[in-house]
């Protein structure tokens, strides 16, 4: 546990096989890619939490979840973000013929992203994609083209907390096994947006390159020194509490 919010000890090859599972054995399953920001928003919203811990897997999506849990003795091999897990994971449905839906972006992103993904692994059979836009009265269709396409997939790329809600709320209607929130991986696919380099990504300083790219980022960045705060206190208020009891 990382302040209350469960992680998987997974690197991705194993994140891979334990979701090609998960969409075999069917029943539904959701898993969450869990960064800072959804950690620190946990800590006031109980219902979330209890989402990301009710979750099939609960995989390191940020370098400040990975030293927070290695810190607590959690043998967490790596970061296993939405972007990164993407690519692998479509390697695998094609192979196994897994069909996908994705759902989330602006305008056409979406439909670019599946075009891309289909190149990059011939063979992926893409059910269906869609906007992050529809409204409730949009909901009930879009179920209906889920089921009618035969997705087993769902790569929702709402954004947090909307994505992990939505795959709570509507997974079960769809017709599929498992729901992933992939955050914004959608507008890279899409070559909306341009990842880091590989030497910040080595680095762990992918966050930064982002910032540096997109200034208006900077609230969200807000969440990193709460999140060392909420650390902190935690680690201050264990302390604590063994004096007080030894």
């Amino acid at each position: 546990m990382v302040l209350g919010c469960r992680v998987d000890a997974l690197d991705t090859r194993g994140a891979v096989e334990r979701i090609v599972e998960l969409a075999r054995a069917g029943g539904w399953s959701s898993v969450v890619t869990l960064g800072t920001e959804m950690v620190v928003r946990a800590q006031r919203d109980e219902k979330f939490r209890a989402l990301i811990n009710a979750s099939a897997l609960s995989l390191c999506d940020t370098v400040g979840v990975l030293h927070a849990a290695r810190a607590q003795g959690l043998a967490v091999p790596e970061r296993v973000s939405g972007i990164d897990l993407i690519d692998p994971l479509c390697a695998a449905f094609a192979f196994e013929e897994i069909p996908v839906f994705l759902l989330g972006g602006k305008g056409d992103t979406v439909t670019r992203a599946a075009a891309a993904l289909k190149v990059r692994h011939p063979g992926l059979i893409v059910a269906g994609t869609r906007d992050g836009y529809e409204g409730p009265r949009d909901v009930v269709p879009l179920l209906e083209e889920m089921r009618a396409g035969g997705a087993r997939v769902l790569l929702v790329g709402l954004g947090s907390p909307r994505q992990e809600h939505w795959i709570a709320t509507y997974l079960p209607y769809s017709g599929a096994s498992v729901g992933i929130g992939v955050g914004g991986s959608f507008d890279v696919l899409a070559g909306n947006v341009a990842r880091a380099p590989a030497l910040f990504r080595t680095l762990n300083l992918e966050w930064f390159y982002r910032l540096l790219k997109e200034p208006s980022r900077w609230r969200r960045q807000l969440a990193l020194p709460v999140f060392v705060w909420l650390l902190l206190r935690e680690r201050i208020l264990s302390r604590l509490e063994r004096r007080r009891t030894a």
